[in-house]
């Protein structure tokens, strides 16, 4: 088979690096790919959301498998533009891809649905949502609505810092159009974990347990980024919780995503706070999750190909999904200054050290191919990546594998893992 995969991520690198041990995988091109990835696959120099161009490509190439990485064209509508021309392709159609696409959207999706949830109220008009906040008093988490990165949610400890997220998002315009209306909710308090699922619309099979680490600093400290490192399986959801998040959040969104009449042919990523009262939603992602990717994929026996395929062909209830039993680490190094701004065309060097240790892989984020170099080109650059018997050896093995890299401005968390000894 001809396979596309459509990104330029870490996440991309692990679907291209897994894809590319399919039995099935003839030829692999990635659009736009990166440094990494052009070592497993064809990089074509499209852009992730210029859908015309990519269906022009899968035409071209003869593409008998699309897979989509990130939200951008699963929210713009690609998989529609795909299937109207008999093009297939893994993802969400335009109007279930709004799960991840709204906040506002989700949270009225859960709450027709009964899915637990924090309460919460939608705004359009800032002095309205400020006088909430006063009237609330205490913790808020203020959500921009429309697609910010993973940038977009501020947890608020007191109103004061409530308004000042509201006017960044309503007034300063700092996530664009994303900020126009906002979600504000309680704020739930436990452990997080990352649920990802595959679904063909009929069935709902979720995936081995991760946990992300989302603030930029250790012991969850500084401004969110889009994950700072992860790993699987997260010992906090145990097979009894597991059971408990099926039945009272997978199985009730499978069947809203039926009674809304939505094409949901891809993955489903549910962000959980376990709390004393149960596990609650965060926020879906219409999409695999990213680091969480990069800790699950590792461990996965099954092919994936073959995964995909049953999704788009609505027989997933036919698939069992066998996973290693090994812990998997994924740390994010990440350029100085991220999640704000940061300098770009800084060499990396020990790549071919970490090539040579087992069980390690390094998956490129924002990386690119100069004159010969592999430079930094993102906030986020690698996620460095090492299996091991326990989650205790697992950390070990991936820091082992950081230390061995280097760039003008590296920074990484030290205490990815932690949480999991605990």
């Amino acid at each position: 088979m001809n396979i596309l995969v459509i990104g330029s991520g870490g996440r991309e690198h692990a679907l291209v690096w897994k894809i590319s041990q399919s039995k099935l995988a003839e030829k692999i091109y990635c659009a736009p790919g990166n440094a990494g990835i052009s070592s497993l696959a064809e990089l074509a120099n499209i852009s992730a959301d210029d859908t015309a161009a990519l269906m022009a490509f899968a035409k071209l190439k003869k593409i008998d498998l699309t897979v989509v990485g990130p939200e951008v064209p699963l929210v713009k509508g690609i998989v529609d533009e795909f299937e109207k021309v008999g093009l297939k392709i893994f993802g969400p159609g335009k109007a279930a891809a709004l799960l991840e696409g709204s906040k506002a959207f989700s949270k009225e999706f859960m709450k027709r649905y009964g899915i637990p949830t924090a309460d919460f109220q939608v705004f359009t008009d800032e002095k309205k949502a400020v006088e909430y906040v006063n009237k609330k008093g205490g913790s808020v988490v203020v959500k921009a609505d429309g697609l910010a990165a993973g940038k977009g949610v501020v947890v608020a400890n007191d109103p004061e810092g409530a308004e000042e997220a509201i006017h960044r998002m309503m007034v300063a315009k700092e996530f664009g159009d994303a900020g126009r209306k906002i979600v504000i909710e309680d704020c739930l308090f436990g452990e997080e974990a990352s649920i990802l699922a595959f679904t063909d619309g009929k069935t709902i099979v979720p995936m081995a347990s991760s946990q992300d680490h989302k603030r930029v600093f250790d012991n969850d400290k500084g401004p969110n980024t889009g994950g700072m490192g992860s790993y699987s399986p997260a010992p906090l959801v145990t097979d009894e919780l597991f059971k408990k998040i099926d039945k009272e959040i997978l199985q009730p969104t499978l069947r809203g995503l039926q009674k809304e009449k939505f094409s949901y042919k891809g993955v489903i990523y549910v962000g959980v706070m376990v709390t004393k009262n149960g596990p609650k939603v965060l926020e879906y992602n219409a999409r695999f999750g990213d680091p969480e990717t990069q800790a699950i994929l590792p461990r996965m026996e099954s092919d994936i190909v073959d995964i995909m395929l049953a999704v788009i062909g609505q027989k997933l209830n036919k698939v069992k999904i066998e996973w290693d039993k090994r812990a998997c680490v994924s740390i994010v190094m990440a350029s100085g200054g991220y999640p704000g701004p940061f300098e770009k065309g800084k060499e990396i060097k020990g790549l071919d050290a970490t090539a040579k240790l087992k069980d390690t892989v390094v998956f490129h984020a924002g990386t690119k191919l100069e004159n010969g170099r592999i430079v930094t080109a993102g906030g986020r650059v690698l996620g460095v990546t090492a299996l091991g018997d326990t989650i205790k050896s697992a950390i070990d093995n991936a820091y082992k594998a950081v230390k061995l890299i280097t760039f003008d401005g590296a920074h990484y968390r030290d205490d990815i893992g932690q949480k999991a000894l605990k």
